[in-house]
């Protein structure tokens, strides 16, 4: 017979729900949350081989999935609000309640949001990417801070461009004559080059990533104006793109589809979901903005949207459409191919006609 697993996941330890087929309680209990608990519990309950273990997503999440598959078992991660909201007594939470209606939502087949665990290598180069981000968040609120601080003293011309060593030692020369703002901005220096310095360190450790998610992303940088952040971003979020069903999901998964409100004859759509991926979202959009050059494939698309919903509308669409397009050579295994878009490629001409224009000068008469 069957069995399933309730399994309300902390820091320290965690609380288990085992339930059979027919939905009778066979033990309940609490491990350790290390290796040698998951061991503990699939030794101890005689559980088989691949028998599913549901636990919702929190902090600890994806290493109890990771060491569960370890010992055998099948690990189901579920969304935490979607365990909540069809929870059958929802004021009455304890870690006991919670394992038993994970368990219990488990064995009727109640859930839908079920969150994909990435293999090690995806695990890590997400890991990486979020690090990078972290200190690029720092090194943006260091130069911020510094803008403040030169505006409020009525110095804000000198911040223009705090982006290297070099414009940050030619402000401090500037600021010989105020010796305490002087040190202020001294201060969040320091902080930037600290933060600068571990930008660059995890740079190095995204461009020696092992040969398969390296093959792929060079495959994704084919795309005009796809860099090696971009593309290792896609790699890490999509991870395994066969459980996309299309280009569609794909793009609904990092929230640049629009939303939409439809009852009856009313069909409206509004600004999009940004329910999925930030950080590929983010990515997208930055990368995007390529398209605003007139060598660029998308730049037509680009130009028209732009001319019609304005150039922000413009950038969303355009990234919505690089989803799509990192999407399919992702799934076909296949470089950018230009000849694939509704573009044609050449060297084209604009003409402008102008209604009016000013009146040339002429010369006086003598």
């Amino acid at each position: 017979m069957e069995s399933y697993v309730g399994l309300d996941v902390h820091s320290k330890r965690s609380v288990f729900v085992i339930e059979a087929e027919d939905g009778r309680v066979v033990a309940r209990g609490d491990i350790p949350t290390t290796p040698a608990g998951f061991r503990q519990l699939r030794q101890q309950h005689e559980l088989a081989a691949e028998t599913p273990v549901a636990l919702e997503t929190g902090t600890v999440a994806f290493y109890a999935a990771r060491e569960l598959a370890r010992v055998g078992l099948r690990p189901v991660v579920i969304d935490a609000h979607e365990v909540r909201v069809k929870a059958h007594r929802p004021r009455q939470k304890s870690d006991r309640r919670d394992a038993f209606e994970l368990c219990e939502g488990l064995r009727r087949g109640h859930y839908r949001a079920i969150v994909h665990v990435p293999p090690a290598p995806i695990g890590a180069l997400r890991e990486t990417l979020s690090r990078r981000r972290h200190f690029v968040a720092v090194r943006v609120a260091e130069v911020n801070a510094v803008k403040r601080l030169l505006r409020a003293a009525g110095l804000g011309h000198l911040s223009k461009s705090l982006g290297t060593d070099a414009a940050w030692e030619k402000l401090l020369a500037a600021l010989a004559t105020e010796p305490a703002l002087r040190t202020y901005v001294a201060q969040h220096h320091a902080l930037w080059r600290c933060a600068q310095e571990q930008i660059v360190a995890l740079e190095e450790t995204l461009a020696a990533q092992p040969a398969t998610i390296a093959k792929v992303a060079a495959r994704l940088q084919t795309v005009p104006g796809v860099g090696p952040i971009v593309s290792l971003t896609a790699v890490a979020v999509f991870s395994d793109v066969h459980r996309f069903p299309s280009a569609k999901h794909a793009a609904s998964y990092a929230g640049l589809v629009p939303s939409t409100d439809q009852s009856g004859d009313r069909d409206t759509h509004g600004h999009i979901t940004k329910r999925g991926s930030a950080a590929l979202r983010i990515m997208l959009c930055e990368a995007a903005h390529h398209a605003q050059r007139p060598n660029h494939p998308l730049h037509p698309y680009f130009a028209r949207l732009c001319a019609q919903r304005g150039y922000k509308m413009a950038v969303v669409a355009v990234a919505h459409r690089l989803c799509r397009i990192l999407f399919a050579l992702l799934r076909d295994g296949a470089d950018f191919d230009v000849a694939k878009l509704a573009v044609e490629e050449g060297v084209f001409r604009r003409t402008t006609v102008q209604r009016f224009r000013l009146k040339r000068a002429t010369a006086s008469r003598a």
